[in-house]
């Protein structure tokens, strides 16, 4: 769902929407005889649409553009056609013609064209256009091979022709009222990517910012963990004691399930005492004492926070690809594992949380490829800010352990306050995130013939693991890395 972005429509929109707030009563009479015609027009449709023919010149054009378009499996083909025939009623037409398709094609196709979890669900005009001209060529008569008609009522002697009933535009101009903007405002992940957001970067003087370039090809990520064994949300990044995994160990606490049990345990445990005990034919004598419980390791989903050096120094155009790219790649290896994402970026005058942490990995991407960058770099007030995020976030979910993931080239040209090296400031702000035990992964950006090595430097203060943009890539390295696992 998005706005309208004619500005006739969203003042109409608005209007409307103060007339109702003045007086509801009235409003609502003005409007209570189009809302009576348009449920009439709904039932009339809904009575007729098991009369409405489906030529199988149309079947097959349906068929021929659903190929076209390469969607999976032969749902959007049934929904497709389902669609056809209820506009088809809609319009009071006694059979579905091809601009009945047209418009079941732009519901039905979009989200199933999807190859990436990623992609936009679109359809834009042109491409509908080109594979209905390819669909055309197999509407024409049916073949041998055809399926038999399906034996349909006869609709000579119904009165089908479409009721006078084209009634005004409803009240809220389409679509209900989402609150007091009447459904104008969307929600900002799905606002219209071609409308970049305001110039943060002149507002902070800092120079103009500039959109980042498209994302450079996505690859397979290899897997980033959290060191040590933890007790979170069921997921597949890293270890964790749970309930269905693999058995590790036994342990002395008394098992609250049977399938808890950890039966050889129990065994080798009773075993030595069945003599005292007065054992004196088959099966063991067992105290409660003798019971063992089974502890079973899984994976667990984390808090996967990226903090992305933005700056000016990170704008050159192959550069941010670069980097564009590999977050893309790690949001996707995110979403397949369960965790849950965040979005900081630092750039200009301070740092900024781009998308608190959520579960809607999605949302993080369209964030990303709305992305400013140009500036100075606020390297310490980035990991400041992460920090704060991390805090805040252990307090909601406690049992949820952090990835904290940097993406910079350790360039730091802006101090916390004035007189403060920005570098030493930087490095004092990842000895904080390691003091709270906070598992790291620093991506290292830099490139040229000439390097300054201070990712590594940021990172051997935060305990953590370096790492280059090409070895991100499973596919170039041997084996799965647990990048961020204590040596």
């Amino acid at each position: 769902m998005a706005a309208a972005r004619e500005v006739d429509q969203r003042v109409e929109v608005i209007r409307r929407r103060l007339a109702f707030e003045a007086a509801p009563a009235e409003f609502a009479a003005g409007w209570r005889a189009a809302d009576a015609e348009l449920a009439a027009r709904i039932l009339a449709a809904r009575e007729r649409l098991g009369t409405v023919l489906l030529p199988d010149t149309e079947l097959r054009r349906i068929a021929a553009l659903c190929a076209a378009f390469e969607v999976d499996g032969m749902r959007a083909d049934l929904v497709t056609a389902r669609t056809a025939v209820a506009h088809a009623a809609w319009r009071g037409a006694r059979e579905v013609t091809e601009e009945d398709v047209r418009v079941a094609a732009r519901l039905a196709l979009p989200h199933r064209r999807r190859r990436d979890p990623f992609d936009e669900p679109e359809l834009d005009d042109k491409a509908l256009d080109e594979a209905l001209n390819q669909a055309a060529e197999h509407a024409g008569p049916p073949t041998d091979t055809d399926l038999p008609d399906t034996d349909l009522p006869d609709t000579d002697s119904l009165d089908l022709d479409p009721p006078d009933l084209d009634p005004p535009d409803p009240p809220d101009g389409g679509g209900p009222p989402d609150g007091p903007d009447g459904g104008g405002a969307p929600p900002p992940a799905e606002q219209n990517s071609a409308q970049p957001p305001p110039d943060r970067g002149s507002a902070a003087g800092d120079g103009p910012s500039r959109p980042a370039p498209a994302p450079a090809q996505p690859f397979r990520a290899r897997l980033l963990t959290v060191p040590g064994v933890g007790e979170g949300a069921p997921g597949r990044r890293s270890r964790a004691r749970t309930e269905q995994g693999r058995v590790v160990r036994a342990a002395l606490d008394n098992p609250h399930r049977v399938a808890d049990l950890h039966l050889p345990a129990t065994v080798l445990a009773a075993a030595p005492h069945q003599r005292a005990r007065g054992r004196t034919g088959p099966g063991l004598r067992l105290l409660r004492d003798d019971l063992r419980h089974a502890v079973r390791e899984g994976r667990e989903g984390n808090l996967v926070l990226f903090v992305v050096d933005a700056s000016g120094s990170m704008a050159a155009r192959r550069r941010m690809a670069a980097v564009s790219g590999a977050v893309l790649s790690l949001l996707r290896d995110a979403y397949q594992r369960r965790d849950k994402v965040g979005l900081v970026t630092f750039r200009g005058a301070g740092a900024e949380l781009l998308l608190p942490p959520t579960s809607s990995v999605p949302t993080a991407v369209a964030r990303l490829r709305r992305l400013r960058t140009g500036g100075r770099t606020p390297l310490a007030d980035g990991l400041l800010r992460a920090r704060r995020v991390l805090a805040a976030e252990r307090l909601r979910d406690p049992k949820r352990r952090p990835l904290l993931v940097l993406l910079t080239d350790g360039r730091a040209t802006v101090a916390t306050r004035a007189g403060n090296h920005p570098m030493a400031d930087a490095l004092r702000a990842a000895a904080l995130l390691a003091g709270d035990g906070v598992a790291t992964v620093v991506v290292d950006c830099e490139s040229g013939p000439v390097r300054l090595g201070l990712a590594a430097q940021l990172a051997a203060v935060a305990g953590a693991p370096v790492v280059t943009v090409a070895e991100l890539s499973a596919e170039q390295v041997t084996g799965v890395v647990r990048a961020a696992r204590a040596a």
